[in-house]
């Protein structure tokens, strides 16, 4: 697959021929990698053209996390492109560090760095530390490519190694993947959870990045828990030591909205209204639904559901809003008379609490017409149901 393996097979892309092959690759189409590495193999070794498109691939893939300007600069391993953290959340992530007086941090399992230039580029200096000598020397290439190289110190170590005590901050990104995929049990992390919990306990402030569905009770009582979404999609969940301890926060990117729980009982289960919102995903985790209720002066649609409903429409930047015509029990013969009837061609399904599949339901109901529906696959007071509406205006 032409993936650079070791620093052998990486060290050739620092020289002026690799950087001439990654520049001329920026824009090959992978379709035509064949016909494209027959072509470079005229004037340049097969292991470095091989070697070059596997690092365009991986460029490419990037783009999404970083951006172009900084993905076709970076170096990336296969492992670095899935595990490290998007741009846009590193460079929140980096606020806080700096709004809290944060001026070094040590970043431990710092992968191929992104959270470092992220840090970096905030003005803070960085000790990168990863124990695999590929995935650090991926590290300190990127911190040359970005101009941070003053800024990141990269070291190949064992974290559990490393003296912290002359750093602000301690940053922590366990390895939460291992041979048969996604760790769930913090303490199978790599290094385990309470190993980095301690780590954070020795430094002033620390950060410890987290996968988003870390059980509430996992959370160390002194740890500030917040869950950080992008785009709508939740992303990661960070213990934050030294800030607000037993503070539970939701952060929606990119806007910056944040929510901080105030304690709330569940919210009453009540009739569908006129109005359903659907909380971001970061809120549902943070377990502040309730919050977002009351905000809304609405309530459940089932105790187990996280739909609100609300007679009103009020913004929140917490929630997403469905104006609801409809409310009928799960049936799906009646659901295609309804979409035929009113012209329904375009047809967006949504489910929480429900186990059809919402293509199954687009192949049954063969949606036809001009018009535009939203149905929401759920449970109303614990009974199967579809509610059918359009989104409400603003959010």
């Amino acid at each position: 697959m032409g993936r650079v393996t070791d620093l052998a097979s990486f060290a050739p892309l620092l020289t002026p021929e690799g950087q001439t092959l990654l520049t001329a690759l920026r824009d090959y189409d992978p379709a035509q990698e064949l016909a494209v590495a027959s072509r470079l193999r005229r004037d340049h070794s097969a292991e470095l053209v091989t070697a070059a498109i596997g690092q365009a691939r991986l460029r490419q893939r990037a783009v999404a996390k970083f951006g172009a300007e900084d993905a076709y600069r970076m170096y990336f391993t296969p492992n670095g492109v899935e595990q490290s953290t998007r741009a846009s959340v590193g460079t929140y992530r980096a606020g806080r560090m700096k709004a809290l007086g944060v001026r070094s941090v040590a970043d431990l399992c710092s992968g191929i760095g992104g959270d470092a230039i992220a840090l970096a580029r905030a003005g803070i200096s960085v000790l990168a530390v990863d124990r695999d000598p590929l995935t650090a020397e991926v590290a300190r290439a990127n911190a040359e490519a970005l101009g941070l190289a003053e800024l990141i110190e990269v070291r190949c170590a064992d974290v559990t190694e490393i003296d912290t005590a002359p750093y602000d901050a301690v940053f922590v990104d366990p390895a939460r993947r291992g041979g048969r995929g996604r760790i769930f049990d913090p303490e199978a992390y790599s290094p385990p959870l309470s190993w980095a919990v301690e780590a954070a306990r020795k430094a002033p402030h620390a950060a410890l990045k987290v996968a988003p569905g870390i059980p509430h009770e996992a959370v160390p009582a002194e740890a500030e828990a917040e869950w950080i979404s992008d785009g709508g999609d939740v992303k990661e969940a960070v213990l934050w030591f030294g800030t607000e301890p037993g503070a539970r926060r939701a952060t929606l990117l990119p806007s910056g909205a944040g929510l901080v729980g105030r304690g709330l009982p569940d919210p009453a289960v009540r009739p569908v209204g006129r109005y359903l919102y659907e909380p971001d995903g970061a809120v549902i985790r943070a377990h502040l639904v309730a919050e977002v209720a009351e905000d809304l002066a609405g309530g459940l649609i089932d105790e187990t559901i996280a739909y609100i409903t609300a007679d009103e429409l009020l913004p929140t930047p917490y929630a997403t809003a469905y104006e609801i015509t409809d409310e009928l029990p799960f049936n799906l013969k009646k659901l295609k008379a309804l979409l035929r009837e009113r012209e329904v061609g375009t047809l967006t399904v949504k489910k929480r609490g429900s186990a059809v599949e919402p293509e199954e339901i687009r192949r049954k109901v063969k949606p036809k017409g001009p018009n535009a529906a939203t149905v929401l696959l759920t449970r109303v007071a614990g009974a199967p149901t579809m509610l059918i509406g359009r989104p409400a205006n603003g959010r």
